[in-house]
């Protein structure tokens, strides 16, 4: 998930993704499918805290199961009692991250059987893609693309062919702020006009694949920040560079860093598949994002360590070549429509977020 256009310091990952690894200058090792998943809450209208739902247990679907932010809605799916479906393209590996003693009852399906769960299920997650935090190649740029579109078609297609009484009623998609495409300057929200850049192309055509959905299926397009959590995404990568003294932004910190706490993006997904207010899209970012260099500021005070040294933009460029756009730019996001419809954030600030994840 996840697919997040990282900031700076930051790299886009798989649903939401995100699904969420960070580009940073050492060898990069080969990264299997990022997924991710959902979980079902219910707000009350008269009150402002997320409850699970009681009564009214939910059959998931889901794609981009086995992932950092996946595995945390998996479990929280399951402790609330919900059936899950894990659709996957690596039974073995859904095998090990959820193991029948730990997950009794869950389903792990691969690809050839996935229309079959979707069918039936009352709603489908869909977060899987290709992480992008390489260096890019024409074959890598056509892969991260169509590693998004490919499932995204496939888990459409399967819903569209159900028949009335075993259709999916909500699909929750991830998708990410890359779509805004980059600026130093301008503030987006869900309203804001897509960029031109090549993260902004793959997002616009993730969620127009997503768009060809049944109407009457509830839609939610999640476009997913930076995510931060403890052991995986983001700080994985970043936390062993400001242990060896070597912490620092990325380029020239002014990047604007559109982050959430993985508490929170969980929270969000499960309030987008069961609230029928949440429809079309929401940007899955905390209501303050912050600059790279105050970022990278605030985890070298939470770690005791300094971020004093910043990582050249040619370093950058000679390990990733264009890859290096997503971590030297960056956009200010904001969460306009959750705001609007009175999500709880429970970590808007990210000093707050760094000291809970890092305590």
């Amino acid at each position: 998930m996840e697919f997040c256009r990282a900031t700076t310091a930051f790299s886009w990952t798989t649903s939401i993704s995100p699904s969420l690894s960070t580009i940073i200058p050492q060898p990069f090792s080969s990264m299997s499918e990022s997924n991710k998943r959902f979980g079902v809450w219910c707000i009350n209208n008269d009150t402002a805290s997320l409850q699970p739902l009681k009564g009214n247990q939910m059959t998931v679907s889901v794609t981009g199961a086995t992932g950092f932010i996946g595995r945390r809605l998996v479990q929280r799916l399951h402790a609330d009692n919900h059936s899950i479906r894990v659709l996957t393209r690596s039974r073995s590996k859904a095998q090990s991250i959820f193991p029948d003693k730990e997950f009794p009852g869950i389903v792990i399906a691969e690809e050839p059987e996935w229309k079959n769960y979707i069918q039936g299920s009352t709603a489908v997650v869909n977060l899987a893609g290709m992480p992008i935090s390489t260096r890019w190649s024409p074959e890598i740029k056509k892969e991260i693309k169509q590693s998004r579109i490919r499932v995204t078609s496939k888990v459409v297609e399967s819903i569209n062919d159900s028949k009335d009484e075993v259709c999916p009623t909500v699909l929750v998609s991830a998708t990410a702020v890359g779509y805004y495409g980059t600026s130093e300057t301008e503030v987006f929200n869900e309203q804001s006009p897509s960029g031109n850049d090549y993260l902004a192309e793959v997002c616009r055509e993730w969620e127009g694949t997503a768009l060809k959905v049944n109407k009457d299926v509830r839609l939610a397009l999640i476009r997913i920040g930076v995510v931060l959590g403890k052991d995986g995404g983001a700080l994985a990568k970043m936390i062993p560079i400001f242990m060896v003294f070597a912490g620092g932004p990325l380029g020239s910190g002014k990047q604007w860093f559109s982050w959430i706490h993985v508490d929170d993006l969980v929270n969000l997904l499960y309030e987008a598949l069961s609230n029928p207010s949440y429809e079309g899209i929401i940007n899955g970012t905390a209501p303050n994002p912050v600059r790279l260099a105050e970022m990278c500021q605030h985890l070298g005070s939470a770690l005791g360590r300094p971020s004093w040294l910043p990582v050249p933009d040619l370093a950058l460029k000679a390990i990733l070549g264009e890859g290096a756009t997503v971590v030297l730019e960056g956009q200010k996001v904001l969460p306009a429509r959750a705001k609007e419809l009175g999500f709880p954030f429970k970590y808007p600030y990210v000093k707050d977020a760094l000291k809970a994840i890092l305590s």
